[in-house]
This record gives structure tokens, C-alpha cells and sequence, in this order.
């Protein structure tokens, strides 16, 4: 979907190097105006919109990687679910942290993704070697860590999503990890209820951020 939408904008005349502003805009990107008013929707749809050839050819490596594991620690759904949750925490944390800048891409959802890993590996009893979950938390701890720095070094880079994001995910994995081996359908009763209290947060959150961040967008 995200190479899907890249390529769509590409060849519907947006630049494939640096889009402009209003370019990404008319394409779904979060904005506080417009996502904290008549188009919330921009907070996720601005998860599938990417600044440049750079900007998603770095997220969709991240994605690629992070993706092939948790197909393999959650179920697919599962894995959606934890992606479009993080997504929108990310595009909640951005919205809440500098309401009038314009963001977009996948990485919210992916530092959601690692998060998630890293809880569900932690706590969850899955049958993998200890050796195993150590080496690849230690790669999730270095993935979340270097990024999270990175983010805080270069301005561009939209660092409270990320952490939004992440913070979401380390939740999402902490409640889900209990389940993860259970027969499918306990597991799946799980998280239907654990992906509808999520929805439920996430609409409290915006409502709040909505609240907090609103006045400084209407003026």
C-alpha cells in the first residue's frame, strides 16, 4: 500500500525526490488544522504518504524486516492491527507535540511494530531458544535506540510519532504477549477485546489532543 500510493503520486505529477507541502497535503498528509477539524482521517492515511524516494525507500526497508518477524511472532491480522493502531498513535503524538507541521510516512506504525516485538518477546512464552529472542531483542533495543537519537539530531524528522508510535507498541505487545501461544480461538477473542479498548484509548486521546492542541491551530 505504501509503494502503491508513492507510486500513484509519482506518476500523478508529485516530485519523487521532494514533494512539496501542498503536494502532500492533497495526498492525506497529517496537518493539526485539517486533522484536528473536518478531516481526521489524515491520521492514517498520512502513514501511507512519503516525503521522497529517500523517505520510503528507508521506511520500507525497515518495514521489510520488521514485517517478515512479526508475521512470525503474531498472526497477520494481528499484525495489521498492531500497524494501523501505532500508525494513528504516532499521528496523535505529532498532532500533539507540533500541531502545525506537516508529516507523513510509515514510521509511527513501524516503531510501533518494534515495540510490539520487543514486549511480545520479552514476556511472551514462545517457543524460540533463549539465544534466539536475546539476539534479536538486542537488535530491536539498537533499531528503536539509533533511530530514536537519529530522530532527535536531524529536525526533519518527525521524532514524537516515533515515539508515539513506539510507546503504543510496547503496550499493544505487553497485552498481547499472554496469548501469543494460546489455541486461535482464545488468542483471537483476546485481541478483538484488546484492538477494541484500543480503539477506545485512541479515541480519548484524540479527543484530548483535539482539546489541548486545537486553540493553538484555530488562531
Amino acid at each position: 500500500m505504501n509503494v502503491a500510493v508513492f507510486a500513484v503520486m509519482a506518476l500523478t505529477g508529485v516530485s519523487p525526490v521532494s514533494p512539496t507541502s501542498a503536494q502532500l497535503l492533497r495526498w492525506g498528509a497529517n496537518w493539526g488544522p485539517l486533522s484536528l477539524g473536518a478531516e481526521p482521517w489524515r491520521m492514517l492515511a498520512s502513514n501511507y504518504v512519503h516525503a521522497g524516494i529517500i523517505h520510503i525507500a528507508l521506511n520500507m526497508w525497515c518495514l521489510w524486516n520488521l514485517g517478515f518477524l512479526a508475521e512470525r511472532v503474531f498472526d497477520p491480522w494481528t499484525y495489521v492491527m498492531i500497524y494501523t493502531a501505532c500508525g494513528l498513535a504516532g499521528s496523535l503524538g505529532s498532532l500533539w507535540w507540533h500541531p502545525m507541521t506537516v508529516g507523513v510516512g510509515a514510521s509511527g506504525a513501524i516503531f510501533g511494530l518494534a515495540g510490539a516485538l520487543i514486549a511480545a518477546l520479552y514476556l511472551g512464552h514462545l517457543p524460540i531458544s533463549k539465544p534466539a529472542i536475546q539476539g534479536t531483542l538486542k537488535s530491536l533495543l539498537m533499531f528503536a535506540g539509533y533511530n530514536l537519537f537519529f530522530g532527535a539530531a536531524i529536525r526533519v524528522v518527525d521524532n514524537s510519532a516515533h515515539i508515539g508510535g513506539l510507546l503504543a507498541g510496547l503496550a499493544l505487545g505487553a497485552v498481547l504477549a499472554k496469548h501469543l501461544v494460546a489455541p486461535p480461538d482464545i488468542r483471537d477473542g483476546w485481541r478483538n477485546g484488546v484492538f477494541i479498548v484500543t480503539a477506545i484509548v485512541l479515541l480519548s486521546v484524540f479527543v484530548l489532543v483535539k482539546h489541548v492542541s486545537g486553540n493553538l491551530v484555530t488562531h
